[in-house]
């Protein structure tokens, strides 16, 4: 298989006057971008980086962003994004556990930077035009000088990029994956996706989250688009959509969410969206049915996988069956064990609920953690990557994604999954948002407690009531409620749990007018 450097030249040649990336008044062809992307290649040389190096990145979706991407995918550096929110003690260390001998950040990350202990042993590049650290070099001048255009340094063996995890229980894991294994990727995405040539998508997922990358990869594999978001807003968003004639939108629920629920959304014109993908986290049945009712779309995927494995599964009809999450990707075998299961042998019965396992042979795989033999240990057995999912598997022999092991709550001797309340409540016209979990009782060991954002006035009695009447079990019924004024999320958006367990949340400070 193709290097990713050797690639996006194949990609240069094949459509080099197709434009290739928007970042505001910024707009490359495929050959402009080359350009720009050389320099820096170039640049990386003379600074003494070599193939194998890890480059840190703190940086928003822009186009410097994407530029740095492909330029360490020519000069064989191993590219390891970290969120742009970064704070000091994050900063050092992914530093030291990467390994890393250079560090390209923006003005956001300012602060960041300048308490870091580690950073001044790097070499340091700053996006934008200037800087008031005389030690640091201007990215934006490096890929303005002009040199040849370079050629890719480094085989398909080579690693390409080191995403960490989210880290929201310990410290974050590097998960290190190669070129053909990204390469590999994105041709899936592609494919999953029907995408085709000139696609446009809107770049707003993070370059330093497995979804971002998928997107910058599959435009350069058709000679689409990269239209870059710098961080999200649902009004820009779709301003964006209707400006630039997005073609394709993949994002994860919590976004979905954001954008039908602006004020902009009704008026705005979405004719250009033809496909609508989403990953990250599960789907309420709400908010499915939203999203197919207003863009129509001619796909509509439900992508399951993670920074570990790109792609688990596909269903490319997510709202013909609520909650599935399809069957194996075209680069993927995945089944259900039972809970605590000893070996990947023992298979969950169909309908039973279980944690999915995924074949650690797929083309798309990573090969384990970066440093971590305790984390391998744990995740990887008889050749089967143990996604801490759970989840079941219907009839019909499509998947279904019931949360995590960690959060399955187990109330009276019986476990409830979370989502499967959460989707309940989420059809409730008063409902704008809620999470559910469970909470420490002295009788029942965790009593389920829902956790609720309201759209109108609702009671405790009246949200209880319609749990009741939607068919809900009588131990799955949610034996509090808690109005809160916003479900904590992660910045990608996937929920945080455990600080409602912890209590870290605020209740409503303003009830919905005439609520009781």
């Amino acid at each position: 298989m193709l290097d990713l450097g050797t690639s996006f030249l194949a990609s240069v040649a094949r459509d080099p006057d197709a434009l290739a990336l928007i970042d505001g008044e910024v707009r490359f062809t495929y050959a402009e971008w080359l350009c720009k992307i050389s320099s820096l290649a170039t640049a990386f040389d003379r600074m003494g980086l070599r193939p194998g190096d890890h480059l840190l990145t703190a940086l928003q979706n822009n186009w410097q962003a994407a530029t740095v991407h492909w330029a360490c995918q020519l000069a064989g550096l191993i590219i390891t994004p970290i969120n742009w929110r970064v704070t000091a003690d994050e900063l050092d260390f992914c530093i030291e556990d990467s390994q890393s001998r250079a560090l390209i950040y923006q003005d956001v990350s300012e602060r960041a930077i300048a308490a870091s202990a580690r950073a001044p042993g790097l070499i340091v590049m700053r996006a934008g035009s200037s800087s008031s650290r005389t030690s640091e070099v201007l990215l934006d001048a490096l890929c303005n000088e002009a040199t040849p255009r370079t050629t890719a340094r480094v085989s398909s063996e080579a690693w390409s990029v080191m995403l960490y995890t989210s880290g929201t229980t310990s410290r974050p894991k590097g998960v290190p994956r190669r070129h053909h294994a990204e390469r590999a990727a994105g041709i899936a995405h592609v494919a999953q996706n029907l995408y085709r040539r000139g696609e446009r998508t809107l770049g707003v997922m993070p370059l330093y989250h497995t979804m971002g990358v998928r997107s910058l990869i599959a435009m350069s594999l058709i000679g689409g688009a990269f239209v870059c978001l710098r961080r999200f807003d649902a009004t820009s968003a779709l301003e964006l959509i209707a400006s630039e004639g997005i073609s394709n939108l993949y994002l994860v629920p919590t976004l979905y969410h954001d954008l039908v629920h602006c004020d902009a959304f009704a008026r705005s014109d979405l004719s250009s969206v033809r496909k609508l993908g989403f990953a990250g986290a599960s789907m309420t049945d709400g908010l499915l049915q939203k999203l197919a009712e207003a863009f129509r779309p001619e796909l509509f995927v439900n992508h399951y996988g993670s920074s570990e494995i790109y792609t688990f599964t596909i269903d490319q009809n997510a709202s013909a069956k609520p909650g599935s999450a399809g069957r194996a990707g075209i680069n993927q075998q995945v089944k259900v064990v039972r809970l605590n299961a000893t070996s990947v042998k023992d298979t969950a019965a169909i309908g039973e609920e279980g944690e999915i396992v995924a074949l650690l042979a797929g083309d798309e795989s990573f090969e384990g953690y970066w440093r971590r033999p305790d984390a391998d240990a744990r995740a990887i057995r008889e050749g089967w990557y143990f996604t801490g999912d759970t989840g079941y598997v219907d009839a019909d022999g499509d998947l279904f994604v019931t949360g995590r092991v960690d959060d399955m709550i187990v109330t009276g001797g019986e476990n409830v999954s979370p989502i499967e309340i959460e989707s309940c409540l989420s059809l409730h016209p008063a409902v704008f948002e809620a999470a559910v979990v469970g909470l420490p009782d002295e009788r029942w060991g965790k009593v389920v407690t829902a956790f609720v954002k309201r759209a109108g006035p609702v009671t405790e009695h009246e949200l209880d009531q319609y749990c009741r009447e939607s068919g809900l079990a009588a131990f799955k019924r949610p034996r509090g409620f808690v109005f809160v004024d916003a479900i904590p999320k992660s910045p990608v958006g996937k929920l945080l749990r455990r600080l409602l367990v912890t209590g870290e949340y605020q209740v409503e400070s303003m009830p919905p007018p005439n609520a009781a």
